[in-house]
């Protein structure tokens, strides 16, 4: 009730204590109290979804919510789960499945580690291709499980390197396996000591083999020799590209019955940009725009094309004047000797130069000097004109 109101206050004073007075007081009581509790419900709500805000459409997010959206977590980094504002700024980064030659290649890995992993472990190794992803360095490096050993290798040929890496329970299962532990036994973890001078030297000669099948694998495609830099246990040391650039992650999943691990295979786009064309095909051998019958055919009718040629005695320039005066009769003096060179063209392109003379009833030139090499062989011809003939007789 506002100040302004014209009421009459007696009255309405009145009026309340008339109805106070016909109401049974406990009623009263318990009717106040009820209004109390739900008023105090509605204040508790409103300020539980608002912070006091009148507007109860209004609500704020709690943490998890926040990180949900924004995709990060003060945990372990996850590069398998991105979500969020993170995943769309992942997004950007170039996939490997725009690279689609990578995937045959590291099928044809895994086929050869299966053979070499076994002639070098003298086990039944089954080695199987767990993912391809498009990861930043950064992430990746935040991501690696301790302990583990990382092998920095280059790629001569493409002048960049790579990171190698081998978890711990690959690591003692394959010190198991290659110095005679029992099977059926689960591989023994040691938390917090460092891997010893053995330990190193045969994850060394792991890091060997697989290597020189990764050769084996990319040698189709380009020939590159991968050398192994230095081994690492500190990913910190092991940093061979900006933390924003993306990179090319594979993870391969080796088997040994009861015991095995993973290895991961870190290739930056940098690394790999000498030979992004080719990995750019969709088969092996693919030529974009370019069809081998239709080249040959097409150098074939050029090399049987016919052509027009000027033998061209004499030019000289003359005044217009003089020329509309000539007259039956007159005689126009050539600068020329009679053994000079007669010029041979094609249009308004010199192709070489002669001396004229006669075969026969005809006038010949014979050809005194070589003719302009084009930009193409004849050879490139005689090539296609060879297929094209073995393409008719089949």
């Amino acid at each position: 009730m506002t100040p302004g109101n014209d009421v009459d206050q007696d009255a309405l004073a009145a009026e309340w204590e008339g109805a106070l007075d016909s109401q049974d007081p406990e009623a009263e009581s318990n009717e106040l109290s009820e209004s109390m509790a739900e008023q105090w419900a509605a204040m508790v709500d409103d300020g539980s979804r608002g912070f006091g805000n009148k507007s109860s459409g209004e609500r704020v997010l709690s943490q998890e919510e926040i990180d949900n959206l924004l995709g990060f977590s003060d945990g372990e980094v996850n590069i398998e789960d991105n979500s969020g504002i993170r995943a769309i700024i992942d997004s950007a980064m170039v996939s490997y499945e725009r690279l689609p030659m990578l995937e045959i290649v590291f099928d044809r890995l895994v086929r050869l580690m299966t053979t070499s992993l076994r002639n070098f472990t003298s086990d039944n190794v089954e080695v199987s291709l767990d993912r391809i992803t498009s990861v930043r360095f950064a992430d990746y490096l935040n991501s690696i499980p301790l302990p583990c050993v990382l092998t920095v290798f280059k790629a001569e040929e493409w002048e960049n390197f790579g990171l190698f890496t081998v978890d711990s329970s690959l690591i003692y299962s394959m010190i198991d396996v290659l110095l005679g532990g029992r099977r059926g036994q689960a591989s023994l973890r040691i938390e917090g000591r460092p891997y010893t001078t053995i330990e190193t030297n045969l994850v060394k000669r792991l890091v060997e083999v697989v290597l020189a099948d990764a050769e084996q694998a990319f040698r189709p495609l380009s020939p590159v020799t991968f050398t192994i830099d230095r081994l690492e246990t500190n990913p910190r040391f092991a940093a061979i590209s900006r933390p924003a650039n993306a990179a090319i992650l594979v993870r391969l999943r080796i088997d040994m019955e009861d015991r095995g691990g993973n290895v991961e295979l870190l290739l930056p786009y940098a690394t790999i940009e000498p030979i992004r064309p080719v990995l750019l095909q969709m088969f092996m051998g693919e030529k974009f725009g370019r069809d081998p019958i239709w080249e040959g055919h097409f150098a074939t009718e050029i090399a049987k094309a016919e052509m027009f040629v000027d033998a061209v005695l004499y030019e000289a320039d003359i005044p217009l004047k003089q020329l509309m005066s000539l007259k039956v009769g007159d005689t126009l003096p050539l600068g020329i000797r009679p053994d000079a060179l007669v010029s041979v063209r094609c249009g308004d392109v010199t192709l070489s130069e002669g001396r004229m003379g006669r075969v026969g009833d005809r006038v010949a030139i014979r050809v005194s000097k070589q003719l302009r090499k084009p930009h193409t062989t004849y050879a490139m011809f005689e090539k296609a004109d060879e297929q094209t003939k073995l393409m008719e007789a089949q």
